[in-house]
């Protein structure tokens, strides 16, 4: 498959590297877990996040991950001077991922996910990421 035009040449053909030019650093995950798992919808909410992400690197990885496909953006319904951000259907792919990460990072290190979240995600995967499809597909 021929990446989207507005997102390049990729560097190589490589899974990974490809993966890592889409979402390589830090925020852009943290962007996307704050989408899937976070109900966060609006700039401000992400700036709120906790990790203490800038506005201008804020704003910078939005455009990326919107470029990429990975996120959808669309003015608020109820405030047109704001944007809602959505995981699109490229996006929501990632939960599996998203849940491999979480998993491994809590069984290598404290990590503050709730305890019943992760007894969840280890109990049975695949109905955990089901449920995270379906509250995406229902627009939650």
């Amino acid at each position: 498959m021929s990446p989207p035009a507005n997102r390049g040449v990729p560097r190589s053909g490589c899974p990974i590297s490809i993966a890592l030019e889409m979402l390589g650093d830090a925020w852009s995950l943290l962007i996307v877990r704050d989408l899937m798992f976070k109900d966060k919808q609006t700039y401000n909410e992400f700036l709120q996040g906790g990790e203490g992400i800038a506005s201008n690197i804020l704003a910078d990885r939005l455009r990326k991950l919107e470029a990429a496909g990975i996120v959808d953006k669309r003015a608020d319904p109820s405030d047109a001077r704001r944007f809602i951000y959505r995981l699109s259907a490229k996006g929501i792919d990632l939960a599996p991922v998203l849940v491999e990460l979480i998993l491994w990072s809590a069984r290598h290190e404290t990590t503050d996910a709730p305890a019943p979240v992760l007894r969840a995600m280890r109990g049975d995967r695949e109905a955990f990421i089901a449920q995270v499809r379906q509250r995406w597909r229902s627009g939650r």
